[in-house]
């Protein structure tokens, strides 16, 4: 990857709140009868606008993570029991409805593949999650504010031009902006990223990773961000490692 020359800020400090936690954290899944393992008594604590890598080989648990870290999924009931923690609260505790308000409110979320909406035009696409969070008629209301939140985003990740435009029309790179723009609707404390360059070229994930960098120094914003790309956990603050679904280096 080219190498981009950001000057690098360590955010970690002994006296920084911790915003996210996870302990004894478990999972396997059924395959038919096959019982897959995945993570092994996973623990992590992430400091209030820190920005972590998981790094991993394909398979060593490092997206199963993340989604358990996002509410999208539950760890296993072990002893001791898994705890995940967003700013004091309990996530395995949480009903269907809690964690729904989690993902709404307190974080996004940013994958490989970009899960756009291809009927809609790209300032629609950055705006669903706030339509998601506010329901129908708390759209209507908010609907002016929305859309100015949305276009500042487009315009500061350069796709003040594409407002209209359909995913089709745009490049890969482009796409990315789009969903982080989408991700980062609701303003979100935390922002989780799963191989958020991985289908795109060195050059342009470089600037998507510049652009996120700059972000996250202007709002303070929070990243958790998982690759198996070395030269792309250089840049954050701190690297874990997962190998067979054990941190083996943090």
């Amino acid at each position: 990857m080219q190498t981009h020359t950001q000057p690098k800020e360590k955010h970690r400090r002994a006296d920084a709140q911790v915003i996210l936690s996870a302990r004894a954290i478990h999972k396997t899944y059924k395959l038919g009868r096959l019982a897959v393992p995945v993570l092994h008594g996973v623990d992590l604590d992430v400091q209030q606008g820190e920005w972590v890598t998981i790094l991993g080989a394909s398979g060593s648990g490092k997206s199963t993570f993340l989604h358990l870290l996002g509410g999208l999924d539950r760890p296993d009931k072990k002893s001791p029991p898994p705890s995940v923690k967003f700013q004091g609260r309990e996530l395995t505790k949480m009903g269907a409805r809690e964690l729904d308000q989690y993902r709404a409110n307190d974080v996004g979320f940013v994958f490989q593949f970009y899960h756009l909406l291809p009927e809609l035009s790209v300032i629609q696409n950055v705006a669903v999650g706030a339509m998601i969070k506010h329901g129908r008629f708390g759209y209507q209301l908010n609907r002016r504010s929305i859309l100015d939140r949305a276009t500042m985003l487009l315009d500061r990740f350069g796709l003040s031009h594409r407002l209209k435009h359909r995913p089709t029309e745009l490049s890969g790179g482009e796409r990315q902006r789009v969903a982080i723009a989408r991700a980062l609707i609701n303003e979100p404390s935390l922002l989780l990223a799963d191989e958020p360059t991985g289908n795109l070229d060195a050059k342009t994930g470089g600037s998507i990773l510049d652009s996120i960098f700059e972000l996250r120094q202007d709002t303070g914003l929070t990243l958790v961000m998982v690759t198996h790309d070395e030269r792309i956990a250089e840049r954050s603050d701190r690297v874990i490692r997962l190998h067979d679904g054990r941190v083996m280096d943090d």
